[in-house]
C-alpha cells in the first residue's frame, strides 16, 4: 500500500499541516465544479474502511520529525467516508500532542454516527459553498442521497454538539454564488450554523470545469462586509514557503520542469512526493510568475515562462 501521510505541506490556515489522506483519489460524496484535483470518479455516500487504522499509526511517527502545528485528515477526497476515522483520531491523539484538524466538505455530518466520530478532533472545518438547493446542485454535484437541507442540518447540529474548534470556509465562485440573492441565502445559512469563524476563499488553482471562475479580491472584501456574521479572508500563504525548509522543494520542481513541461502527476511521481504537496508549491511558484499552466492534449502542464511546449513524451 502507497504512503496515507504527506508533508508537511505549507498552509493558509494551519502553518505546517501533516496530511493523512484516508481515501482513494477522488473518492468523494461531491463532484465540485471548482476542484483543484479534477472530476469525481468515485461519488459515494457508503461509508468504508480502505486501510486500518493501524497502518496509519505505524507510519505517523516517522513523520511527527517534520514538526507539523497540525496532523490534518483531509486529502484526495471526503475524510469522513472513511469508517474508523473516531477510532484514528482518538489514537492519534494518544500518540501525540499534535492537534488534529479534520477538513471536511460537511456533507455527512447529518450521520450521528459521523458527528460523534470527529468529536475528538481540536478544529473541524466544513465547506459550504451554496446557500440554495439550485446552487448546491449545480456547484457541488451531490451523491443523490445528500439533499441541500440535509447537509445544512448536519452543519448545524454538529456546531451544537461539538465543543473544538469550528471553522467554515465558504467557497465563491464568480457569477454563481456572487449574486445579492446567493448572498443573502449564504448568510442566513451561517447564522444557523454559527460558527466560531468564517473564511472566504475562491478559485485559486485551475478546476475541474473552466466556468468556475475566481472572485476577485476587492469583491469577495465587498461579500464578507455583507454577511449577517463576521467573515474573513483567506490570507494569502506564500510566506511559509519562505521557511528554508520549503525552498530546496520548490527549486526541485523548478529544476525538473526546466528540463520538460510537467503535469502535476508527473511532478509527483518524478519527486516522490503526495499531489497535495506538489499542488502547494506550484500554487506558490505560480503566484512568483516562476511557473506558467498550459493545455495540451487534455491535461494541463506546467512550465518555465516563455520555454516552448516540447519534449511531452
Amino acid at each position: 500500500m502507497s504512503s496515507t501521510i504527506f508533508g508537511p505541506v505549507p498552509s493558509r490556515r494551519l502553518g505546517r499541516s501533516l496530511g493523512v489522506d484516508l481515501v482513494p483519489y477522488k473518492t468523494c460524496t461531491y463532484d465540485c465544479i471548482y476542484c483543484q484535483l479534477g472530476r469525481t470518479t468515485c461519488k459515494t455516500s457508503q461509508r468504508r474502511e480502505w486501510t486500518p487504522p493501524a497502518d496509519v499509526l505505524e507510519e505517523l511517527p516517522g513523520k511527527l520529525a517534520g514538526e507539523p502545528d497540525y496532523i490534518t485528515l483531509s486529502g484526495s477526497g471526503e475524510p469522513t467516508l472513511y469508517l474508523r476515522i473516531g477510532e484514528l483520531i482518538a489514537r492519534i491523539k494518544e500518540m501525540t500532542d499534535v492537534p488534529v484538524a479534520v477538513l471536511t466538505n460537511g456533507s455527512l455530518l447529518w450521520l450521528p454516527e459521523v458527528r460523534r466520530a470527529l468529536l475528538q478532533a481540536d478544529l473541524v472545518v466544513p465547506s459550504l459553498d451554496a446557500g440554495s438547493d439550485w446552487t448546491f446542485q449545480y456547484v457541488n454535484r451531490p451523491d443523490p442521497a445528500i439533499s441541500f437541507e440535509t447537509m445544512l442540518e448536519g452543519l448545524a447540529r454538529f456546531r451544537q454538539e461539538y465543543s473544538g474548534a469550528y471553522w467554515l470556509e465558504v467557497f465563491l465562485i464568480g457569477g454563481i454564488t456572487t449574486t445579492e440573492q446567493e448572498i443573502k441565502h449564504l448568510s442566513d445559512c451561517l447564522e444557523r450554523i454559527a460558527p466560531d469563524r468564517v473564511q472566504l476563499n475562491t478559485v485559486t488553482r485551475p478546476p475541474a470545469e473552466n466556468f468556475a471562475l475566481p472572485v476577485p479580491q476587492d469583491q469577495v472584501m465587498d461579500i464578507a462586509s455583507k454577511l449577517s456574521v463576521p467573515a474573513e479572508v483567506i490570507a494569502d500563504y506564500r510566506h511559509v514557503h519562505a521557511q528554508t525548509r520549503f525552498v530546496a522543494t520548490a527549486e526541485d520542481i523548478l529544476r525538473l520542469v526546466q528540463r520538460r513541461p510537467c503535469t502535476i502527476d508527473d511532478i509527483a511521481e518524478g519527486l516522490g512526493l503526495h499531489r497535495h504537496e506538489v499542488l502547494k508549491y506550484v500554487e506558490d511558484l505560480s503566484h512568483q510568475g516562476r511557473l506558467v499552466a498550459e493545455g495540451q492534449n487534455n491535461r494541463l502542464y506546467y512550465k518555465i515562462p516563455s520555454a516552448p511546449m516540447t519534449n511531452l513524451t
